[in-house]
């Protein structure tokens, strides 16, 4: 299915595919694919166990929308919170580390510029370029947060709950066979609430993707940003950014009682981006910021997000 958009830009999922490298070429380190995204008691970090023990406790229907609400673009203006350039916003973001990943210590602009570079050594099309770049940026939310809603970005042992980490679906039960650390699903309210803990919860049969409230955080946040400055990344970006971080459905196959048919090519899109997310963070990948900076300025013009943008 090819749909067109912007700039003369044909999406199509068969033809970006062929463009598809093999794990052990996306790479940019010499680690077994069992060794990314280890969670256990054991080895994994005292601060990322901690950090999906409150995710679980606290990502409700309830806490979703509180921040939905506090987070709101104006539907007619696009108006938000402050007013940035995407380069001012990514020195906002300089100095700020995810306390849920185990396989990365550095900051998110390196680890953007290393996925989007990764994408664009393997020859796919510049709006996917810049998807990469950009599919994290929502964490800027912790301009906002605090640490009791899960968003003190200010400090990488701060709770950051609501800003980055896998997610999965609220109001309805936490697949035990689909998330990390599966004993914390019993500390979540909504498991103790019949209208949520159910199979299907408060949602329908097949209602589709685009339906379903994910655990809040920078997914969700960027997705509405980029909507709301109407940017003219196609909506297979916008799904990439959207749904990278729900491991349990792009993962493990879950949720598929509450997705549609026209969710599985979506499901395509977000497995290619997640290769590139994951096989390209490492600490050695060296990322020279000036000699990359005015290519991506280029994309970001392009594809509608030069100037001030609303946040």
């Amino acid at each position: 299915m090819a749909s067109l958009i912007a700039n003369n830009d044909v999406v199509d999922l068969a033809a970006t595919k062929l463009a598809h490298l093999k794990t052990n070429e996306i790479k940019t380190n010499d680690k077994d694919d069992e060794d990314f995204r280890t969670y256990d008691q054991e080895t994994t970090p005292a601060r990322v166990i901690e950090h999906y023990r409150l995710m679980r406790s606290k990502q409700t229907v309830t806490f979703y929308d509180r921040m939905a609400e506090k987070y709101r673009f104006d539907p007619g203006t696009g108006e938000g919170r402050r007013q940035m350039t995407i380069e001012e916003a990514f020195a906002e973001l300089e100095s700020y580390v995810d306390a849920s990943d185990p396989d990365l210590d550095l900051p998110n602009k390196i680890h953007l510029l290393q996925t989007a570079e990764g994408i664009r050594k393997a020859g796919h099309p510049e709006w996917l370029q810049l998807t990469g770049l950009l599919h994290d940026m929502g964490k800027i939310m912790f301009l906002w947060g605090n640490g009791e809603d899960g968003q003190d970005g200010y400090d990488p042992k701060g709770h950051q709950w609501a800003l980055g980490g896998d997610t999965f679906v609220v109001g309805c039960q936490i697949p035990s066979d689909a998330v990390v650390f599966p004993e914390f699903n019993e500390l979540n309210p909504d498991m103790h609430d019949e209208k949520f803990n159910s199979k299907f919860g408060c949602y329908k049969a097949n209602c589709g993707l685009d339906n379903l409230k994910m655990a809040w955080g920078h997914d969700e946040y960027m997705y509405r940003m980029l909507v709301a400055n109407k940017c003219l990344i196609p909506k297979e970006g916008l799904d990439m950014i959207r749904y990278h971080s729900c491991y349990p459905w792009h993962d493990k196959g879950a949720y598929k009682h509450l997705t549609t048919a026209e969710d599985e090519e979506t499901l395509e899109w977000v497995k290619l981006f997640n290769q590139f997310d994951l096989y390209t963070k490492d600490e050695d990948n060296v990322i020279e910021v000036d000699e990359l900076w005015g290519y991506y300025v280029g994309l970001i013009e392009k594809y509608g997000l030069g100037g001030k943008l609303w946040w």
